[in-house]
C-alpha cells in the first residue's frame, strides 16, 4: 500500500509540473542563419565537393582507400568484431529515428509544441533526398564488390558513396544538440554526437562495407544538413501553425456537433411501503362488470401450514360409550369411589 501511494504521489508531482509548462516556451531560441554558420556551411560544402572530385579523378584518396581495404582491419583486431557489429546499429536510420523520435515526442508533449518532431522530420527528409540522390547519381561499388584494383569503382550501379550510416548518425544524434535549450547542453550533445558519428563511420571501414572516402563524404553530408536547418525554420513554423489551426477547427466542429444535454427529469414522490396508492376513479371497474367479482378471502393471522405439517390433536378421554352397568339414571348422583 505504501509503495502504491508513493508512486501515485510521484506521478501527481510529475503531471503537476508538466501542467505548469508554458504553452509556447519562450526561453528556447530558434537557431538562425548567422554569419558564423554561413562560413561553416560554405567550408563544409567545399570539403564535400573536394572529396567528390578526388574520387572521380582517382587521386591519392582512392589509393588510400585500397590500402585500407587490403589492410583488412577486421582481421587485424578480430576481438572487437562482435561489439562493433552492435555498435554500427547507432547509424541505422530505422532504430535511431525511433529512439530520437520518442525523446522528441516527450519534449513536444511537455512543451506543448510540435517543433522538435517537425525539425526531425525535415532533417530526415533532407537526408533521404540529398544522400539518396548522391548515392544513385555516382553509383560507386563497395570494397566487397570491387572489380579493378586501383579504380574508383564509380558509375557501376553501387550505392555506398557517401556513407548512409555515417550521414544518418551525424543528423540523427546531432539534431539533439541542435534542439538543445541551453548552451551547456548544446555543447555536450554536440561533442557526444560527433564522437558517435565518428565511431560509426570508422566501424563501417573496419567491417569493410565502406571505403574511407565514403565515410568522409558521409560526415560532410550530415553536417551540411544540420547547418542548413535554420533556413527551413520559417517553413517549420508555418507548418506548426497550420497544424494547430487545424486542431482548433476540429475541436470547434466537435463541440458544435455534440448533442445538447437533456433536461433533468422531475422528481417522483415515493410513498411508504405500508401505504398503497389506490387507482384513480376512472380506472376502477364497476361492480357488475363482466368479470365475476370474487368474494374476499379472510385468512387468520399468522403463518399458515399445510395439512401434512399440522400436529395431530389427541382427544381428552375415551370415545367408547359407557357400559350398561356403569350407566346411572338421570338425576342420580354417582357414589364416590373408594
Amino acid at each position: 500500500m505504501r509503495t502504491e501511494r508513493n508512486l501515485t504521489r510521484r506521478l501527481d508531482r510529475v503531471f503537476a509540473r508538466l501542467d505548469r509548462e508554458p504553452e509556447r516556451p519562450a526561453h528556447i531560441d530558434v537557431p538562425r542563419m548567422s554569419r558564423h554558420r554561413v562560413v561553416l556551411f560554405s567550408s563544409t560544402l567545399a570539403f564535400y565537393l573536394a572529396i567528390v572530385w578526388a574520387v572521380i579523378t582517382t587521386s591519392w584518396l582512392v589509393r588510400l582507400d585500397w590500402r585500407v581495404m587490403f589492410f583488412r582491419p577486421y582481421q587485424q583486431w578480430p576481438e572487437i568484431h562482435a561489439f562493433l557489429d552492435y555498435y554500427v546499429v547507432l547509424g541505422q536510420r530505422g532504430p535511431t529515428a525511433v529512439m530520437v523520435a520518442a525523446w522528441l515526442g516527450w519534449r513536444s508533449w511537455r512543451q506543448h509544441t510540435i517543433r522538435p518532431l517537425l525539425t526531425l522530420a525535415a532533417s530526415l527528409l533532407l537526408l533521404n533526398i540529398t544522400v539518396g540522390a548522391a548515392k544513385l547519381g555516382m553509383g560507386r561499388l563497395g570494397p566487397h564488390y570491387a572489380t579493378v584494383i586501383g579504380s574508383n569503382e564509380m558509375g557501376l550501379g553501387g550505392d555506398i558513396f557517401p556513407s548512409g550510416h555515417t550521414a544518418n548518425a551525424v543528423v540523427t544524434w546531432g539534431i539533439l544538440a541542435y534542439l538543445a535549450s541551453t548552451p551547456t547542453a548544446r555543447r555536450w550533445l554536440s561533442a557526444l554526437s560527433a564522437v558517435t558519428s565518428l565511431g560509426v563511420g570508422l566501424t563501417t571501414v573496419y567491417l569493410g562495407t565502406h571505403w574511407l572516402s565514403d565515410v568522409l563524404l558521409g560526415w560532410a553530408a550530415g553536417l551540411l544538413i544540420l547547418l542548413a536547418l535554420p533556413w527551413f525554420e520559417p517553413l517549420i513554423s508555418k507548418v506548426e501553425d497550420a497544424l494547430f489551426a487545424l486542431r482548433d477547427r476540429l475541436r470547434a466542429r466537435r463541440r458544435r456537433s455534440a448533442p445538447a444535454p437533456s433536461a433533468p427529469l422531475a422528481p417522483v414522490a415515493l410513498q411508504p411501503l405500508g401505504k398503497v396508492a389506490e387507482p384513480a376513479a376512472a380506472t376502477r371497474e364497476p361492480v357488475g362488470s363482466a368479470r365475476g367479482a370474487r368474494p374476499p378471502i379472510h385468512l387468520a393471522p399468522g403463518p399458515h401450514t399445510t395439512r401434512s405439517e399440522r400436529t395431530p390433536v389427541t382427544p381428552a378421554g375415551s370415545r367408547r360409550p359407557p357400559h350398561a352397568a356403569d350407566r346411572l339414571p338421570r338425576g342420580a348422583s354417582q357414589a364416590a369411589r373408594p
